[in-house]
């Protein structure tokens, strides 16, 4: 791993009360970041949407960046590996939150070449606090980048274009920018849910970057089911299921609004909301933390002006579909690009995909591998199976 240019502001060492896994050793190295990077960062978010319509919904909302940044910090004090947290500077003066781990209490030899860096990418509504199940584990052998995606959690969040393509190349840039200012030569790239479209878009523009891809219950890659003209196909055709009209219309009014409007008009309701709508964050973190920790890191990271979220209506339509399906852009990737495909077997992510993606590619390089009792947040149901699945990938890399 090296640091290469990058411009960084970091984190102070991470000690929060009231955290069950305060009493576990964190061992930050990082040197001390100002508050003023953390107000200066939340203030430009502010006046870039100062103009909007719902430009008064933050005295409504009990949301902060320095309330998402304490939510945050009691997660990152379970970590006993060594973390530098901090802001990665983008040429654009665009900002990605960014953790880098490794384990320096492993003794290696001076000749032996660093290993490939694993680099971690969250899905919709996530943050880097979501992989706290993994990030000591996978940090063992090899250093692991983790970030917010750009408008997500503390990274900047920009305007987003209302452009399909343009939303998804200005997600993908912004991961090389981080790329090139973290100095990063190679890496397994590892992406869930939206992560993981956005994953596979980055390794077809940017093959010699990517050593190994992880596609872990990838959003966006089917095509949306086209309706079919039944009386064409006879009386024995099977019947594609169709939405009674009250869903299309409930739908269509949806559309209009960015997919967690319904958080931010909450008011001071919306922790509740998201106590009451997933409790399952609350279940899955239960042994780390006795307290609404996990359900408060989710909610303040979507509490925020949307951003990221913007981008992503942009390249969704209705119901959730990719307004580019990935599977039609799959035979793009190298043939000698190592991929895997992880979802969880009880997961509302079809396989399917995986198998259609191996296909399509002539199974060259491509497994795919379900996770027992695992659903969509495959990292979080069956953490141990997880990561050993993606250490052992990471091992054939180097």
């Amino acid at each position: 791993m090296t640091k290469g240019n990058s411009r960084t502001w970091s984190e102070p060492k991470l000690n929060v009360a009231t955290s069950e896994c305060q009493s576990m050793d964190s061992t930050s190295t990082a040197a001390p970041m100002t508050d003023d990077c953390e107000s200066e960062l939340e203030n430009k978010t502010k006046n870039n949407w100062s103009s909007s319509y719902f430009s008064w919904w933050p005295s409504w909302r009990p949301t902060s960046m320095s309330l998402l940044k304490t939510a945050e910090s009691k997660i990152l004090s379970c970590i006993r590996n060594d973390l530098w947290a901090r802001f990665v500077k983008l040429p654009n003066q665009d900002r990605i939150w960014t953790l880098t781990l490794s384990n320096k209490t492993v003794n290696k030899p001076s000749e032996q070449p660093p290993k490939t860096p694993l680099v971690m990418v969250h899905g919709f509504g996530g943050g880097v606090g979501l992989w706290i199940r993994n990030l000591d584990s996978l940090s063992r052998s090899r250093p692991v980048h983790a970030f917010d995606l750009l408008g997500f959690g503390r990274s900047s969040r920009p305007h987003f274009p209302s452009d399909a393509a343009k939303a998804e190349e200005q997600f993908v840039d912004s991961i090389e920018q981080w790329r090139e200012s973290v100095g990063l030569e190679k890496m397994i790239l590892l992406g869930h849910s939206l992560g993981g479209y956005l994953a596979t878009s980055y390794a077809i523009q940017y093959p010699s970057r990517v050593s190994h891809l992880i596609l872990v219950d990838p959003w966006g890659f089917p095509e949306r089911p086209k309706a079919e003209n039944q009386e064409s196909q006879g009386p024995e055709a099977v019947k594609t299921f169709r939405p009674p009209r009250w869903v299309k219309v409930i739908a269509s009014i949806v559309s209009f609004f960015n997919p967690l409007a319904v958080i931010r008009a909450a008011g001071p309701w919306g922790p509740g909301l998201v106590n009451r709508f997933r409790p399952d964050f609350k279940r899955k973190f239960e042994d780390l933390f006795d307290d609404d920790t996990m359900t408060q890191y989710i909610y303040h990271c979507n509490a925020q002006t949307p951003s990221g979220e913007v981008g992503f209506r942009a390249m969704s339509e209705s119901l959730g579909w990719a307004k580019r399906p990935m599977l039609q852009r799959v035979h793009l990737l190298p043939p000698s690009m190592p991929v895997t495909m992880l979802y969880g077997a009880v997961s509302w992510v079809s396989s399917s995909s995986g198998d259609k993606a191996a296909e399509i590619r002539g199974k060259a390089h491509t497994r795919v591998m379900l996770i027992d009792e695992a659903s969509h947040h495959v990292y979080a149901d069956q953490p141990e199976e997880f990561n050993k699945v993606v250490e052992n990938i990471c091992k054939s890399v180097d």
